[in-house]
This record gives structure tokens, sequence and C-alpha cells, in this order.
């Protein structure tokens, strides 16, 4: 299924996924997340790559945090 970015106006296909927790005055991208939820917003790529937060927020880009394995194959070196 095809899901668009949630900007007005922009028919790009979503990349990622964003939420947000006021409380915590955060900001959070993650890879587009594989079930649309209400609570959060997709974005394309553009949108996703330039987003800017309110003042006093932070900005958390989960999309780029690296996943190394939990185990080595050291056989195949």
């Amino acid at each position: 299924m095809h899901r668009s970015c949630a900007r007005p106006t922009c028919a790009a296909t979503a990349i990622a996924t964003m939420g947000y927790d006021y409380a915590g005055r955060t900001v959070w991208i993650l890879h587009l997340d594989d079930n649309a939820d209400p609570r959060s917003h997709d974005l394309c790529s553009r949108h996703a790559d330039t987003l800017a937060v309110p003042l006093g927020w932070s900005l958390d880009d989960r999309r780029r945090i690296e996943v190394r394995p939990l185990f080595v194959d050291e056989a195949s070196g």
C-alpha cells in the first residue's frame, strides 16, 4: 500500500514516520513504520531530512542509528 507524506500539498512517497512527546519536548523520526498510526505522521525523504523542531525541543533521528548484529560469524571472516 502506498503511503504519502503527511505535509500539505506533498504527494511524495513516505519513507519515515515522525512522532512526538509533548511532555519531553522531543520529536523522533523512525524508518517508515509498517503500520500506520493516527498518533504519528509519515514523511517523505525531503521533509524528514529538513524537519525543524520548535525552540527548546530536541530531534531524535533514529533512522541513522547503526544496527550491529548480536552475533558475528567468525568463520566468514
